[in-house]
């Protein structure tokens, strides 16, 4: 059956959830595993944190987009039947009672909780007038000279509001009776939350034999209090808190342009423009405020969100530094498996087996160290690699600079269009083109998203390369929070394969066939679908089937019809998709044999791995690509075969039958795409697949995933 044909059998709109109602899903989870109960309280304050930055961001991309079309009369429906107009008010019905429920939870619960720990967050009026005198010098010292007014009247427009900034909307009057309104900035520049006993006890120790105390104070209430300087001779009638939210998703026209990197910088500055998504107040503001806002926002009454509380929870994220550790999860320590002691050559190490990293359990300094030592090698010729994420601070690129420096052959794929991630990677580019590496943008109309490093050195026997493949960033920061794997090797198919996928990213080429990786957007959805349709034929056979993909989202129609193809014929189908899925599961004449479960826990479920039974002659493969349109259709994305015996076993034992076993940080998805708790029996055993992980990388001693 061609691809077309499984489209078009399983077409109907009811055969697919919403991929942006199976986002808000995602986030849903998130959200209980900030009011989970058993959930350390700063876990909980990380969590509240995680939910509302997921949010902002689902506004400036999905909601905008969506917003976008209905602007330009687009009334053409998804693969699941709804219009954008409708899945706007669908996906904001769904929205307004989990963010009324999270500002419910953080002032009822989060709140009176951290005081009892000794964490206040107060109110101004709530200091003592000594207290009060100091804060409002130092407001007067550090942040009175950054903040600008703005006033609104007819010699001076409305001022232009900056996407995510908190603002205050203030109405002052003149000494003639006159009422005007005006808006001040929160800087972004300063923490939104300040801790008072630093302002008041400079140079104190808190927290000193085991008497925790520490207060905080919200940068926009101590501005609030003092407004009366920024308006002298005026009186502050009121004062109240608005963000908004921007269309950071600006289309590029890469076709048409020069150089490209001059593109995305003009898209940043750009960004600052986008239309309004969105609009979150105070339940306090006044009806005449909000009138003001929206006519000069250009927007309409449903863009407006009411919140009781504090806007922009995403800010809390710094407590969570406070040094109160019995308030967060007991810390884990990646390990440095011991195999690399074994011989300070790494690339001796590599020549001998086949090694696998699972990250944050290993420890991403191997990889910080192949770069490094590869740079510091004389015998290494080139070094080539791919930069999609790679963070402020970043070692890696730091040696890929000393490398060109030496005089190596560096050549660094950096993708601009990493979406948030722009100028940072402007900024290193520029640096590695300073020093004389060879730095190619990326394809048009593509983003290069594959994780890839290859490195060539001269031996006795000639000239040798070694690979290390992804499913993760070379970020040393998110490797710590996020799951991934990474992969060494020196295999001569997968090397070349490497090669070829280098030299068509920096020069021209129409390669359609690689000898192992399967290369997006050449082959993988044909490749991915083939091996799909292969367990149909071993069942037909009268071979048993099984299919399991570990992956964060699943969206593509084609390969979703492809699973529901397999599971009618009777392959059994296990699904581990932590966010978006728009398969619907276990519905009878169409997917009874697939079960779909999700993991949201203490770190971000990150690894692609793909496995197929194959009439027992078992194939692993890692990807660094999801299964969704965007992946396999607009970015270069590589998956890659895992072909020892014994990490096969290891895969297996260690990430995807522990996944499917996890009955504490698994949810499972409903046909009707609600997610339930496992009903766990009494004394069935409980399982966190990654505290088990954990537990299991330490009882190992260090143990990377190895050929032997």
């Amino acid at each position: 059956m061609t691809i077309k044909e499984l489209i078009k059998k399983y077409k109907d709109p009811k055969n697919f959830f919403n991929r942006d109602l199976s986002w808000v899903e995602f986030n849903r989870r998130v959200l209980e595993e900030a009011l989970n109960p058993d959930q350390p309280l700063l876990e909980k304050v990380k969590f509240v944190s995680i939910f509302s930055s997921n949010l902002d961001e689902f506004y400036m991309i999905r909601m905008s987009g969506l917003k976008e079309q209905i602007i330009a009369s687009i009334h053409e429906p998804s693969i699941d039947g709804l219009t954008p107009i409708e899945q706007v008010r669908i996906i904001e019905k769904a929205l307004k009672p989990m963010i009324q429920r999270l500002n419910e939870f953080w002032l009822n619960e989060i709140i009176p909780g951290l005081k009892k720990h000794g964490i206040e967050l107060l109110k101004f009026s709530e200091f003592t007038e000594e207290e009060q005198k100091k804060l409002s010098q130092y407001y007067n010292k550090e942040i009175y000279p950054v903040l600008t007014p703005l006033a609104f009247d007819p010699g001076r427009p409305f001022p232009y509001i900056s996407n995510l900034s908190l603002n205050l909307a203030i109405l002052v009057k003149k000494p003639n009776g006159e009422n005007h309104f005006a808006r001040v900035k929160v800087p972004n520049i300063l923490p939104r939350l300040l801790q008072v006993d630093e302002i008041l006890q400079p140079g104190k120790k808190i927290g000193v034999n085991g008497n925790f105390h520490a207060k905080f104070i919200w940068l926009s209430d101590l501005i609030s209090a003092n407004l009366a300087s920024l308006f002298p001779g005026m009186e502050v009638i009121e004062a109240h808190r608005f963000r908004i939210t921007r269309d950071t998703d600006i289309e590029l026209q890469e076709d048409e342009a020069d150089d490209l990197l001059s593109v995305i910088e003009e898209n940043i500055r750009q960004r600052r423009f986008g239309s309004v998504v969105r609009l979150e107040i105070t339940d306090r503001m006044p009806g005449f405020m909000l009138e003001t806002l929206m006519e000069n926002l250009r927007i309409t009454r449903e863009d407006v969100h009411v919140v009781e509380g504090h806007i922009g929870l995403s800010d809390v994220m710094t407590l969570y530094s406070v040094p109160l550790h019995e308030l967060k999860a007991r810390p884990y320590y990646p390990v440095t498996p011991k195999l690399f002691d074994e011989d300070e050559d790494i690339f001796t190490i590599i020549k001998q087996r086949d090694i696998l990293l699972h990250h944050p359990y290993h420890s991403f300094t191997p990889v910080i160290d192949f770069i490094k030592q590869a740079t510091r090698d004389p015998d290494v010729l080139a070094i080539k690699q791919t930069l999609y994420r790679v963070g402020t601070d970043s070692p890696i690129v730091k040696s890929l600079i000393e490398a060109a420096e030496r005089g190596k052959q560096v050549a660094v794929l950096v993708e601009l269009k990493a979406r948030f991630d722009e100028e940072n990677n402007i900024f290193w580019a520029r640096k590695l083109e300073k020093v004389g590496a060879h730095v190619v943008y990326g394809l048009v109309g593509l983003k290069t998203h594959a994780k890839m490093t290859l490195v060539v050195r001269k031996e006795f026997d000639g000239v040798k390369r070694y690979v290390h493949l992804s499913t993760g960033n070379y970020n040393a920061v998110t490797a710590k929070i996020y799951t991934d794997l990474g992969f060494f090797t020196c295999d001569e198919d997968i090397c070349t394969d490497t090669s070829d996928i280098f030299n068509y990213l920096t020069g021209y080429s129409k390669q359609k066939d690689y000898r192992k990786l399967i290369v997006a957007p050449i082959n993988m959805r044909e490749k991915m679908i083939e091996k799909v349709m292969r367990e149909i034929e071993n069942v037909k056979s009268g071979c048993d089937g099984l299919i399991i993909w570990k992956l964060n989202s699943l969206v593509d129609p084609a390969v979703i019809s492809a699973l529901y193809e397999a599971s009618n014929s009777g392959v059994k189908i296990d699904l581990i998709v932590r966010g978006i899925c728009c398969l619907v599961p276990g519905i009878p004449g169409l997917s009874e044999n697939i079960k779909v479960t999700s993991i949201v826990g203490r770190y971000l479920e990150h690894s692609r791995v793909f496995y197929f039974y194959n009439k027992g002659k078992e194939e692993i493969y890692l990807s660094s690509a999801d299964m969704m349109q965007r992946n396999l259709d607009r970015r270069v994305e590589i998956t890659f075969p895992i072909e020892d015996s014994k990490l096969k076993t290891e895969i297996m034992r260690s990430i995807l039958k522990i996944s499917l076993k996890d009955n504490i940080k698994s949810r499972i998805l409903l046909p009707d795409m609600t997610y339930k708790i496992h009903d766990n029996v009494d004394g069935a055993k409980k399982i966190n697949s990654q505290e088990w992980m954990m537990k299991h990388s330490i009882k190992a001693g260090g143990e990377a995933i190895e050929h032997s």
